[in-house]
């Protein structure tokens, strides 16, 4: 009976240090995604969270092993995000490259720093200065263009199998596309103009991904 009463209250504890582990990182997410990794401190993310100071340290070792944390996390939501959207159910891949670009364009609403990309905000600041943090992004990153590219192969070999293009390369032009109209809804401070780059990469999707007639 005493083990079981030991068990019976460990797990709550583990419940509450899951969820305030959840706090700092989903707090990270948005006050990095806001102000930047550099100018965003340890106390910034504390505040945002609700948690102590020595809660943080609680969990993670520094603001940079956090940084890595965040950026898993956040790629994970992303995954979860974009593997459940209704693109995927279309028998065609063309309707499926084309699907993600619709969806990328709805969620261009709201609080800029909301949609915008925690890692290629991160990494923009921290490529030559954090190597942990540039590795995560490199990882989450990558692993996003690679589900792209399975779709845009399937296309390729469907509608333009002698294209003289690289499926990898389309997909890394359309990340190339929405971090660079990340940035400039940023400068512009509206997402009009990220929305119109997204509107310019589809038109060129549907072309490159459409079969030539020969006369």
């Amino acid at each position: 009976m005493e083990t079981a009463g030991i068990h019976s209250e460990a797990k709550p504890k583990s419940r509450n240090s899951a969820v305030t582990r959840a706090k700092i990182l989903d707090a990270a997410r948005d006050v990095i995604r806001a102000q930047g990794y550099t100018a965003t401190t340890v106390d910034d993310i504390c505040v945002a969270a609700g948690v102590t100071k020595g809660s943080f340290f609680h969990h993670f070792a520094s603001k940079e092993e956090m940084g890595v944390a965040a950026i898993a996390a956040f790629g994970a939501m992303a995954d979860v995000l974009f593997g459940a959207a209704p693109y995927h159910a279309d028998p065609d891949p063309r309707a499926r490259v084309l699907g993600y670009v619709d969806l990328r364009a709805s969620l261009l609403q709201g609080d800029i720093a909301q949609f915008t990309c925690l890692m290629g905000t991160t990494v923009q600041e921290t490529y030559a200065t954090h190597p942990d943090l540039r590795a995560a992004c490199e990882q989450g990153m990558t692993s996003h263009v690679d589900g792209l590219v399975r779709d845009v192969e399937a296309a390729k070999q469907r509608y333009v199998p002698d294209a003289p293009w690289s499926a990898e390369s389309v997909g890394y032009y359309m990340q190339s596309v929405l971090q660079g109209a990340f940035i400039f809804a940023k400068v512009k401070q509206t997402p009009e103009v990220a929305v119109e780059c997204l509107k310019h990469l589809r038109r060129y999707l549907e072309i490159i991904l459409t079969p030539t007639t020969s006369h």
